[in-house]
């Protein structure tokens, strides 16, 4: 069973930092690309950044592109969201996902959430 759970998230300062971890199972994590969205009250849920199986390809979204960073860890199945200079605009709930093939059936896999609220 593909399992996604995020963590990290919470209330910080405008200007500040926080990092979300997403910690992934039920699957061969270092075989695939993941990303973290993010959806605001009333907003579409977007897409944040996402990075290749090895890490090695980044893509950010232009709204946090220079602030936040993507990264991972195959051998903990971790897929982490460092982000600074955080802004009010940056508040949302924050889901990883991951898409793709299992013994030939597709599946599209999101973890719970995790809150992050930027305000003074």
């Amino acid at each position: 069973q593909v399992q996604l759970v995020e963590s990290g998230g919470g209330l910080e300062k405008p200007g500040g930092s926080l990092r979300l971890s997403c910690v992934a199972s039920g699957f061969t994590f270092r075989r695939y690309g993941m990303s973290w969205h993010r959806q605001a009250p009333g907003k579409e849920r977007e897409l944040v950044a996402f990075i290749g199986n090895t890490g090695s390809s980044t893509s950010y979204a232009d709204s946090v592109k220079g602030r936040f960073t993507i990264s991972r860890d195959n051998a903990k199945n971790t897929v982490y969201l460092q982000m600074s200079s955080l802004k009010p605009e940056d508040t949302a709930v924050y889901y990883c996902n991951c898409r793709g093939y299992l013994a030939a059936s597709p599946f599209d896999a999101w973890g719970q959430g995790t809150q992050v609220t930027v305000s003074s």
